[in-house]
């Protein structure tokens, strides 16, 4: 057995009182000592910080870096960024996958432009290697330079409303660095990877600081030199403590981004043809959905999509939820078989008052009652033959006693915080 690697906030997350377990060929963190509600709802409501370096980066550099890119990854970097789909540049970053020619999900990624001709890739831990592998099979004619950074680098999410406030404590002229700063762009770099607009700690320290995040929250993805990271934690930790910031396991991670309608790469897509799921924004669909506006790796096999089962977003009537693996299935209301759960997790920041969901990030003015206390609501994926209505109840069991009813649909928690406007946050 593959011995586990461990990142270099392992000793922080023992001594700090964390529940480790294996993820991703990595001893993480579950959760510490407050409890997993307590930092979903700290997300909710201040903010959370979790160590995601794990996570692998590889970087594609030289002339043909961008062609070998829209030649095996999902997104078309000549139309992807913002409302108007315009071409990707320095400074913005997008979501998208890499596809087998079977259309079968390899990973999924974010590509970062951080100069003329370079850009850094981040995938899921112990993708690094496969996907750099994946990049100079098709590298003949493109010439790119790639390079694995597995392990190289420090990252850290801060995700919350508070995670401006916290960030403005330790960052060097903050006011500049979070100007015009939109939803999935970037500022910032280190080492060898280019900074198009400097970002450094107070002690001078440079970083990366990108707003993006796994929770469909507010808040943003910190990428430093290893050798900085320890400090960095360290740092943002200190800072947050007047905010009520808690560090996060990955089982926060994990029901914040089904709360958010987030798949978990190797579990939500993966194995199967890529098609009929919530996430078509990972295409490079026209305007009209009708084609696609690039060729790519796994482009005819997703375009014919004739055979693929449908993947729907659930949410459920109370926290009650059913762990997804082996045994545990979906039927329709009359007890028939039709399909697969997926992912199953509580929000706990959510509930339904009169049969609408609301969370604790919901305005009176959107309808949501004074004295709101949620008692979270499950919600997930699930993999059905045949697709179903928004609406449809449909029921997760464990073929023996165990059986819930959820409700499919298009969105689960109301009031994410993503998108909103920086100067709404600061």
């Amino acid at each position: 057995m593959e011995e586990l690697k461990r990142t270099a906030l392992y000793s922080w997350h023992v001594e700090n009182g964390a529940n480790i377990s294996p993820f991703g060929q990595y001893e993480m963190p579950l959760w510490y000592t407050e409890g997993v509600k307590a930092e979903h709802l700290a997300v909710i409501n201040n903010a959370g910080v979790f160590d995601t370096s794990h996570m692998a980066t590889v970087t594609v550099r030289g002339e043909g870096a961008r062609g070998l890119l829209q030649h095996c990854f999902s997104k078309d970097l000549e139309h992807c960024t913002g409302l108007k789909k315009t071409p990707l540049c320095i400074g913005r970053c997008v979501y998208g996958v890499f596809l087998n020619d079977d259309g079968t999900v390899l990973d999924d990624a974010i590509v970062y432009q951080t100069a003329d001709s370079a850009y850094m890739v981040v995938v899921n831990a112990g993708m690094g290697g496969d996907v750099a592998a994946r990049l100079a099979e098709n590298n003949d004619g493109f010439g790119a330079e790639i390079t694995d950074l597995t392990d190289q680098v420090g990252k850290m999410d801060i995700q919350g409303p508070a995670a401006a406030k916290v960030l403005k404590k330790i960052l060097a002229e903050p006011d500049k660095v979070f100007e015009k700063m939109a939803y999935f762009s970037f500022k910032g770099g280190f080492g060898n990877l280019e900074a198009n607009e400097p970002v450094t700690l107070t002690d001078g320290t440079p970083l990366m600081l990108s707003r993006t995040g796994y929770t469909g929250e507010f808040g943003f993805e910190l990428f430093i030199a290893k050798e900085h990271f320890v400090a960095l934690w360290q740092a943002v930790i200190a800072a947050g403590s007047e905010f009520d910031v808690l560090p996060c396991g990955l089982a926060a991670r994990d029901s914040l981004r089904a709360g958010a309608v987030l798949p978990l790469s190797h579990q939500d897509v993966g194995p199967w043809l890529f098609a009929r799921n919530p996430w078509p924004f990972a295409l490079p669909w026209n305007d009209d959905q009708s084609d696609f506006t690039k060729t790519f790796i796994g482009r005819d096999a997703v375009a014919a999509a004739e055979t693929s089962a449908y993947t729907l977003a659930f949410a459920g009537y109370n926290p009650r939820k059913i762990v997804a693996g082996e045994g545990t299935f979906v039927t329709d209301v009359d007890g028939n078989v039709i399909g697969k759960i997926l992912t199953c997790a509580t929000d706990m920041a959510i509930d339904r008052v009169d049969g609408t969901i609301f969370s604790l990030a919901s305005t009176i003015e959107d309808g949501r009652p004074e004295e709101f206390s949620p008692k979270g609501l499950s919600c997930g994926f699930v993999q059905i033959q045949e697709n179903l209505a928004p609406g449809t109840e449909v029921i997760l069991t464990d073929g023996k006693r165990k059986k819930i009813k959820v409700e499919i649909r298009t969105d689960v928690r109301p009031g994410r915080t993503a998108r909103r406007p920086m100067k709404e946050m600061l």
